[in-house]
């Protein structure tokens, strides 16, 4: 059985930061495609960022250069370094995982940004 839960959301200040992890179990991890997703209220959910099976990264306009994602492929996890937050990134973050037709989604985690 597939599993995917994230972790790691909270509070926090404006221009603080916080690291969202996101641990998979039940699938061949190192061959999975990884992403960060999120869903403000009233709006679309939207890609924030990825990472593909051969580590490249690729990130939406509004988080370059303040987000990281990583991946440990030993610990089945996929990290989001989230830096000089602002209240536009309040939003649950989802993580997907995606390998071809097989595509998993967590239950996501709020991050709440206070101005």
């Amino acid at each position: 059985q597939v599993q995917v839960v994230e972790s790691g959301g909270g509070l926090v200040q404006s221009g603080g930061s916080l690291r969202l992890s996101c641990a998979a179990s039940g699938i061949i991890f190192r061959v999975y495609n990884l992403g960060w997703y999120r869903q403000a209220l009233g709006k679309q959910r939207e890609l924030v960022a990825g990472i593909g099976v051969d580590a490249r990264t690729n990130y939406a306009d509004s988080v370059n250069g303040r987000f990281t994602i990583s991946r440990d492929n030993a610990k089945n996890t996929v990290y989001l370094q989230m830096n000089s937050l602002k209240a536009d990134d309040t939003a649950v973050y989802y993580c997907n995982v995606k390998s071809g037709i097989r595509d998993y989604w967590g239950q996501g985690t709020q991050v709440t940004v206070s101005s």
